[in-house]
Protein backbone atom coordinates (compact mmCIF):
# COMPACT_ATOMS: atom_id res chain seq x y z
CA UNK A 1 0.00 0.00 0.00
CA UNK A 2 1.79 3.46 -0.99
CA UNK A 3 0.17 6.82 0.34
CA UNK A 4 1.87 10.40 0.13
CA UNK A 5 5.28 11.10 2.79
CA UNK A 6 4.26 14.20 4.65
CA UNK A 7 7.90 16.27 4.75
CA UNK A 8 8.37 18.29 8.05
CA UNK A 9 10.68 21.51 7.94
CA UNK A 10 11.31 25.14 7.90
CA UNK A 11 11.27 26.88 4.96
CA UNK A 12 13.47 29.52 4.62
CA UNK A 13 11.14 32.89 5.46
CA UNK A 14 10.28 31.17 8.53
CA UNK A 15 14.39 30.55 9.30
CA UNK A 16 14.58 34.23 8.79
CA UNK A 17 11.88 34.99 10.88
CA UNK A 18 13.44 33.16 13.34
CA UNK A 19 16.43 34.53 13.50
CA UNK A 20 15.55 37.77 13.79
CA UNK A 21 13.60 37.06 17.06
CA UNK A 22 16.66 35.53 18.71
CA UNK A 23 19.13 38.34 17.81
CA UNK A 24 16.09 41.19 19.17
CA UNK A 25 15.91 38.79 22.40
CA UNK A 26 19.62 38.35 22.33
CA UNK A 27 19.94 42.36 21.99
CA UNK A 28 17.71 43.14 24.62
CA UNK A 29 19.39 40.58 26.90
CA UNK A 30 23.03 41.71 26.10
CA UNK A 31 21.74 45.23 27.26
CA UNK A 32 20.03 44.63 30.32
CA UNK A 33 22.73 42.45 31.50
CA UNK A 34 25.48 45.52 30.52
CA UNK A 35 23.23 47.98 32.57
CA UNK A 36 23.28 45.26 35.05
CA UNK A 37 26.37 45.42 35.06
CA UNK A 38 27.48 49.23 35.03
CA UNK A 39 25.50 49.69 37.87
CA UNK A 40 26.97 46.80 40.21
CA UNK A 41 30.55 48.58 39.06
CA UNK A 42 29.24 51.92 39.81
CA UNK A 43 27.23 51.44 42.98
CA UNK A 44 30.83 49.13 43.91
CA UNK A 45 32.83 52.62 42.82
CA UNK A 46 30.34 54.33 45.51
CA UNK A 47 30.72 52.19 48.43
CA UNK A 48 35.02 51.83 48.34
CA UNK A 49 34.56 55.83 48.12
CA UNK A 50 32.54 56.04 50.83
CA UNK A 51 34.80 53.10 52.68
CA UNK A 52 37.87 55.24 52.44
CA UNK A 53 36.17 58.74 53.33
CA UNK A 54 34.62 57.27 56.32
CA UNK A 55 38.72 55.75 57.14
CA UNK A 56 40.01 59.35 57.01
CA UNK A 57 37.49 60.38 58.97
CA UNK A 58 37.81 57.25 61.59
CA UNK A 59 41.43 58.36 61.40
CA UNK A 60 41.93 61.63 61.79
CA UNK A 61 39.34 61.52 64.68
CA UNK A 62 41.23 59.35 66.49
CA UNK A 63 44.38 61.65 66.18
CA UNK A 64 42.56 64.66 67.41
CA UNK A 65 40.79 63.17 70.01
CA UNK A 66 44.05 61.76 71.36
CA UNK A 67 46.02 64.80 70.56
CA UNK A 68 47.89 66.21 73.58
CA UNK A 69 50.16 69.31 74.80
CA UNK A 70 53.48 67.95 73.42
CA UNK A 71 55.52 69.96 71.49
CA UNK A 72 58.37 69.06 68.95
CA UNK A 73 61.87 69.57 67.15
CA UNK A 74 61.63 69.37 63.37
CA UNK A 75 64.97 68.27 61.01
CA UNK A 76 65.96 71.68 61.84
CA UNK A 77 65.99 71.99 65.41
CA UNK A 78 63.07 74.15 65.55
CA UNK A 79 60.70 73.77 68.23
CA UNK A 80 56.86 73.34 66.91
CA UNK A 81 53.59 74.17 68.52
CA UNK A 82 51.88 71.30 70.14
CA UNK A 83 49.34 71.68 67.24
CA UNK A 84 49.49 73.94 64.02
CA UNK A 85 47.18 73.62 60.90
CA UNK A 86 45.06 76.12 58.58
CA UNK A 87 46.35 78.92 56.42
CA UNK A 88 48.23 78.40 53.18
CA UNK A 89 50.08 75.73 52.06
CA UNK A 90 50.09 71.65 51.74
CA UNK A 91 50.73 71.33 55.74
CA UNK A 92 47.57 70.89 56.56
CA UNK A 93 47.32 69.99 60.21
CA UNK A 94 50.19 68.74 62.46
CA UNK A 95 50.34 67.42 66.70
CA UNK A 96 51.57 65.14 69.00
CA UNK A 97 48.95 62.24 69.51
CA UNK A 98 48.95 59.42 72.81
CA UNK A 99 48.14 56.26 72.28
CA UNK A 100 49.90 55.07 69.49
CA UNK A 101 50.00 50.93 70.27
CA UNK A 102 53.22 49.19 70.19
CA UNK A 103 51.78 45.51 70.11
CA UNK A 104 55.38 43.83 70.36
CA UNK A 105 56.62 45.75 73.30
CA UNK A 106 59.50 47.94 71.66
CA UNK A 107 61.13 50.44 72.88
CA UNK A 108 59.61 53.58 72.08
CA UNK A 109 57.34 55.66 73.22
CA UNK A 110 53.33 55.76 73.19
CA UNK A 111 53.54 58.98 71.61
CA UNK A 112 53.49 59.93 68.16
CA UNK A 113 54.23 62.80 65.89
CA UNK A 114 50.94 63.17 62.70
CA UNK A 115 51.01 65.30 60.03
CA UNK A 116 48.19 65.61 57.34
CA UNK A 117 49.26 66.81 53.79
CA UNK A 118 47.20 68.64 50.60
CA UNK A 119 49.15 68.08 47.38
CA UNK A 120 48.35 66.78 43.87
CA UNK A 121 44.76 66.49 45.06
CA UNK A 122 45.52 63.77 47.79
CA UNK A 123 45.23 63.58 51.57
CA UNK A 124 48.40 61.99 52.83
CA UNK A 125 49.28 61.29 56.49
CA UNK A 126 52.67 61.32 57.53
CA UNK A 127 53.88 59.68 60.63
CA UNK A 128 57.20 59.69 62.66
CA UNK A 129 58.76 56.61 64.42
CA UNK A 130 60.40 59.35 66.91
CA UNK A 131 59.05 63.06 68.42
CA UNK A 132 62.06 65.15 68.18
CA UNK A 133 63.56 64.58 64.80
CA UNK A 134 67.00 65.04 63.33
CA UNK A 135 68.34 65.40 59.45
CA UNK A 136 67.53 62.66 57.57
CA UNK A 137 64.55 60.88 59.39
CA UNK A 138 61.56 60.60 56.37
CA UNK A 139 58.11 59.99 57.78
CA UNK A 140 55.76 57.05 57.01
CA UNK A 141 53.52 58.50 54.32
CA UNK A 142 50.22 56.68 53.81
CA UNK A 143 47.60 58.32 50.81
CA UNK A 144 43.98 58.44 52.77
CA UNK A 145 42.21 59.51 50.21
CA UNK A 146 42.83 60.72 46.33
CA UNK A 147 40.50 63.37 43.61
CA UNK A 148 40.35 66.09 46.70
CA UNK A 149 40.28 69.45 45.42
CA UNK A 150 40.51 71.48 48.47
CA UNK A 151 40.87 71.06 52.58
CA UNK A 152 39.41 74.06 54.65
CA UNK A 153 40.33 73.93 58.85
CA UNK A 154 39.01 75.97 61.42
CA UNK A 155 40.21 75.95 65.20
CA UNK A 156 37.59 76.61 68.16
CA UNK A 157 39.89 78.48 70.96
CA UNK A 158 39.06 78.25 74.42
CA UNK A 159 36.85 81.62 74.26
CA UNK A 160 34.81 79.90 71.58
CA UNK A 161 36.07 82.22 68.39
CA UNK A 162 36.43 80.22 65.34
CA UNK A 163 40.47 80.90 64.22
CA UNK A 164 41.84 80.70 60.13
CA UNK A 165 44.59 78.69 61.38
CA UNK A 166 46.35 77.71 64.57
CA UNK A 167 48.02 78.36 66.90
CA UNK A 168 47.00 82.41 67.49
CA UNK A 169 49.99 84.69 68.75
CA UNK A 170 51.33 83.46 72.16
CA UNK A 171 49.61 79.94 72.17
CA UNK A 172 52.33 77.62 70.52
CA UNK A 173 51.42 75.20 73.75
CA UNK A 174 47.98 75.19 73.75
CA UNK A 175 45.24 72.78 71.90
CA UNK A 176 41.92 73.94 70.66
CA UNK A 177 38.76 73.09 71.96
CA UNK A 178 37.54 71.85 68.81
CA UNK A 179 39.17 71.14 64.88
CA UNK A 180 36.11 71.46 61.91
CA UNK A 181 37.50 70.02 58.88
CA UNK A 182 35.93 70.39 55.31
CA UNK A 183 36.82 68.10 52.47
CA UNK A 184 35.86 69.26 48.53
CA UNK A 185 35.32 66.19 46.94
CA UNK A 186 35.64 66.09 43.25
CA UNK A 187 32.51 63.39 43.05
CA UNK A 188 30.35 64.36 46.18
CA UNK A 189 31.32 68.21 47.08
CA UNK A 190 31.97 69.10 50.26
CA UNK A 191 31.97 66.97 53.32
CA UNK A 192 32.15 68.70 56.85
CA UNK A 193 33.11 67.07 59.95
CA UNK A 194 33.56 68.32 63.70
CA UNK A 195 36.25 67.19 66.11
CA UNK A 196 36.51 67.29 69.77
CA UNK A 197 39.76 68.07 71.19
CA UNK A 198 40.66 66.92 74.84
CA UNK A 199 40.99 69.51 77.35
CA UNK A 200 43.92 70.12 79.40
Amino acid sequence: MTGRRTQFGFTLLELLVALAIFAVLAAIAYTALNQVSSTRTHMQAKAERLTALQMVFTVLGRDIEQGIARRVRDEFGDVEPVMKGGGVGTNLLSLTRAGWRNPLGLPRSHLQRVSYVFADNKWVRQSWAVLDRGPGVLPHEEVMLEDVKAVELRFLDQTRQWQGFWPPPNQETSLPRAVEITIDLADWGRVTRLFRVPGP
